[in-house]
């Protein structure tokens, strides 16, 4: 049987109407399930005390993570897992693994926060153990930690922070275009990408990071109290440490893998036994305990992830503790 006109010109302006909600953003479908609530999934090992392992993989930051499924930022995330374990009195100890080139100053010092009041409240041993890398950022939240171990090949340090910002002027200039801001005051737009940098701004952002940096300091000297001041210093020139250089100059604890760190925490908790755990989310899959881990924890490159584009735009540079290889 065939349609009538009437029907099919009913059927085309209810196809044009709803096309013309979606396109004008009047209404959203999700098309795919969102995140629900975390899930706990036993790894190996028995008994009713729990070893929690928790992952900071890739570049450190507070943004959304954008895709087809919505996903808490990095900081929003470890500070679920950190709710969800200091509910659970089964939880006995942590294990963090790190996997991080570092990331802006605020996320980087918002992790350490977090795992430091955690700390503090729960009164359960924290290991950190770094993977491939844990350099910077991920350095400064390792320190969080009462025990910091590494792999032998595994790359940290770059201990110190790097403002990015961007000189667009030229580019401008080539395909003539002139970028023009009315200011309140000379110091307004400083930073801009739309203009070169005068030496007096110069100096003024080289005071925010030297700030930053003796955060950075401070917050070594705190995890670290062996060390002098004066050498912290010195090692905190930006260079990059293998796992062996940094434990032979008394930046971490000890050379061991992931499985010899979750041995340790259970000594530190004094567990004979315990199950190690993790959390996931549902349609989430993850065996065993190098599961879920970035093929490379610099995506590439560090500054990849960062908001360039933003930068462009003319929002404001970026202060990072970030490893930029």
């Amino acid at each position: 049987m065939h349609e009538t006109g009437p029907t099919k010109i009913g059927l085309r302006l209810l196809t044009v109407t709803a096309c013309s909600l979606l396109t004008a953003g009047c209404i959203t479908i999700n098309l795919l399930p969102q995140p629900g609530p975390l899930k706990e999934d036993s790894l190996s090992g028995s008994g009713n005390a729990k070893v929690l392992l928790m992952e900071l993989s890739g570049t450190i930051s507070n943004l959304e993570e954008e895709g087809l499924v919505e996903r808490p930022n990095q900081v929003a995330h470890l500070k679920e897992e950190l709710t969800k374990a200091g509910e659970d009195p089964a939880v006995k100890a942590i294990v963090l693994r790190i996997n991080s080139p570092g990331g802006t100053v605020t996320a980087s010092d918002i992790l350490y926060h977090e795992i430091r009041a955690f700390k503090e409240r729960k009164k359960i041993p924290i290991v950190a153990s770094i993977m491939d890398v844990g350099a910077s950022g991920g350095y400064y939240v390792a320190m969080a930690a009462d025990t910091v171990v590494a792999h032998p090949s595994s790359v940290t340090g770059s201990l110190g922070v790097i403002m990015l910002t961007l000189n667009a002027q030229g580019l401008l200039e080539k395909i003539g275009l002139e970028a023009r801001a009315v200011v309140s005051g000379p110091r307004k737009d400083m930073g801009s990408p739309f203009r070169a940098m005068t030496e007096e701004e110069r100096t003024i952002f080289q005071g925010l990071i030297d700030s930053f940096y003796q955060r950075f300091l401070g917050v070594i000297k705190e995890g670290r109290p062996k060390l002098s001041a004066e050498t912290i210093r010195k090692l905190a020139d930006g260079r990059v440490y293998s796992g062996d250089q940094a434990k032979a100059l008394g930046l971490i604890d000890g050379i061991g893998y992931l499985d010899d760190a979750l041995t340790l925490a259970k000594q530190e908790a004094g567990l004979s036994e315990a199950r190690i755990v993790r959390y996931r989310r549902a349609g989430q899959f993850r065996p065993n305990i190098y599961a879920g881990l970035l093929p490379n924890p610099l995506g590439g490159a560090p500054w990849a992830q960062l908001d360039v584009l933003g930068m462009v735009r003319g929002s404001t540079p970026q202060f990072m503790y970030l490893w930029m290889p």
